[in-house]
């Protein structure tokens, strides 16, 4: 096999190579997102895409109810969730006056 030969098979097999690996990331990101989906269940705390933190409080197919604030609930489909959140890690009020943030002592 001359070096003419080798470079075209290399050029043949690397772009197959890389269209392979793509297709099957973009299975793997498919099916772990459809596992998301179907665990999500009412209680849970989520994040959506857009970067809302809620729990979840009615669901259904396709749309979920998801409590932002006490009393503050809105319909979002179900495709927008991101992850679920661990409770503990639900982040903190801004206003709390139990952080450590800075004080004016002028």
């Amino acid at each position: 096999m001359s070096g003419n030969d080798l470079s075209s098979m290399l050029f043949l097999v690397l772009p197959l190579l890389l269209l392979g690996w793509i297709m099957v990331s973009q299975r793997r990101r498919m099916r772990d997102a459809q596992s998301l989906q179907a665990s999500i269940a009412v209680g849970d705390e989520i994040r959506t895409t857009s970067g809302f933190f809620g729990r979840v409080t009615d669901l259904t197919d396709t749309v979920l109810s998801l409590e932002l604030a006490p009393g503050v609930v809105v319909r979002i489909d179900r495709r927008a969730v991101d992850t679920k959140v661990p409770p503990a890690a639900t982040p903190a009020a801004a206003d709390d006056p139990q952080s450590d943030g800075p004080t004016d002592q002028g």
